[in-house]
């Protein structure tokens, strides 16, 4: 079984909901998702194999 986990930003995690009975997101305190996690992702992509590279986000500010 092949998980995929995305975060989208570090954030405490304050509640995790169920959309289906793969695909989890994880909210933090203000209802924003923080994370999306699928299980099963391969066999659901069916993509057999996958890589991933891992970029920074740039940092935004207000202005």
């Amino acid at each position: 079984m092949k998980t995929l986990y995305i975060e989208l930003r570090e954030s405490e995690v304050f509640e995790t909901r169920d959309l289906d009975e793969n695909t989890m997101i994880d909210l933090d305190q203000k209802g924003q998702i923080c994370a999306i996690t699928i299980e099963h992702a391969g066999e659901r992509a069916d993509i057999p194999y996958f890589s991933f590279e891992q970029i920074p986000a740039p940092v935004l500010t207000r202005t």
